[in-house]
């Protein structure tokens, strides 16, 4: 128990951050009433530079989005590839709540990599074969009708008759809150984070009191709760287990810091895997300082969490290029980033 406990506790504060983070995004997403779409179907520039942000939003709704748009015909192959090379998915949320101020030059580092890598995909790369394997018809994913996500008289309401979920859901972001106030969670951070992580924790509070039964149900009950929030906790506690197991009787760190080339080689084919949870390793690993900087910047390069499985769906070939592309980008990076020494 000495040993489960901390990790228990970690993996608590990790999946309560990506909890209250996945609100405000879900909110922000519904709000902003598809005005993003109308700047990524302008001039070249914007859908890439657009592009870019939609991929670099934590989770999987900005990825989702861009393969609708790119499943129309709405933007280019090489905005597609842009998104998905900014994109980090559910790693994302782990990241901040782990090393937000690495996390974030990694954000913006991944941001710049996909903006040229979509420039240039454009420029000396068409795969004719994957666009004519497009569809034309939007992917029906995250399309809502609008939400009037705040009226007093709805507030109180839901404030004086909650339903089940949302009684639950403020018990969760209560329970957060006051685990932060009393150091339970983020015990190490500075006063202006706590105070800062405590302000976001009381906005998703007032999103989860305020937000119609249809939102609260759909958004972020089935979606978050049921959905990512599970296998983020149990990727997270297992994977601090295994590497916890691993560092105590095995030299796991000598090897790794002796073998950082087929490192990178392992962290750019785990990208292949469509989804979240095998690269937390790396988010793991380098949390823990087993490995450099340039091999979890490699491995967020080459991944993009869930985000391709629309794709799959609509043009094999086209997730086929893109992974190529990701993986391509993803060595040149990470092997320069080594012998840079980052």
């Amino acid at each position: 128990m000495q040993i489960i406990y901390p990790l228990f506790l970690k993996t608590v504060t990790i999946s309560g951050f990506v909890f209250i983070m996945m609100v405000l995004i879900e909110f922000i997403n519904v709000q902003s009433h598809n005005f993003w779409k109308r700047l990524l179907t302008q001039n070249t520039l914007k859908q890439y530079i657009f592009a870019g942000l939609l991929g670099a939003i934590p989770g999987c709704l900005g990825a989702f989005s861009v393969v609708a748009l790119y499943s129309h015909r709405l933007i280019s192959f090489g905005a597609l590839v842009t998104t998905m090379i900014a994109t980090s998915g559910d790693e994302a949320f782990v990241m901040f709540a782990s090393f937000p101020q690495k996390a974030l030059i990694l954000t913006l580092i991944i941001l710049v990599v996909g903006i040229i890598a979509g420039m240039l995909t454009d420029r000396f790369f068409k795969p004719q074969g994957a666009l004519k394997e497009i569809r034309h018809n939007e992917l029906p994913i995250h399309q809502e009708v609008d939400c009037k996500c705040f009226s007093t008289k709805q507030f109180i309401y839901n404030l004086l008759h909650p339903t089940l979920y949302r009684l639950c859901i403020i018990v969760i972001i209560l329970s957060l809150m006051i685990g932060l106030y009393y150091k339970v969670f983020f015990d190490d951070a500075s006063l202006w984070m706590r105070i800062t992580i405590f302000a976001t924790f009381a906005f998703a509070l007032f999103v989860s009191i305020s937000v119609p039964n249809h939102f609260l149900e759909e958004h972020i009950w089935n979606h978050i709760v049921k959905k990512h929030v599970p296998r983020i906790f149990l990727w997270v506690f297992g994977i601090s287990v295994v590497m916890h197991l691993l560092m105590q009787h095995i030299d796991i760190a000598t090897w790794m810091n002796n073998n950082m080339f087929w490192m990178l080689i392992i962290a750019v084919l785990v990208g292949i895997i469509p989804e979240s949870g095998p690269h937390l390793i790396f988010v793991t690993l380098f949390a823990s300082g087993t490995i450099p900087f340039s091999i979890l910047l490699a491995s967020s390069i080459s991944q993009d969490g869930h985000g391709m499985l629309p794709l799959f769906a609509e043009s094999k070939k086209s997730f086929i290029w893109v992974k190529l592309i990701n993986m391509f980008f993803a060595l040149i990076i990470g092997a320069l980033g080594l012998l840079l020494k980052m």
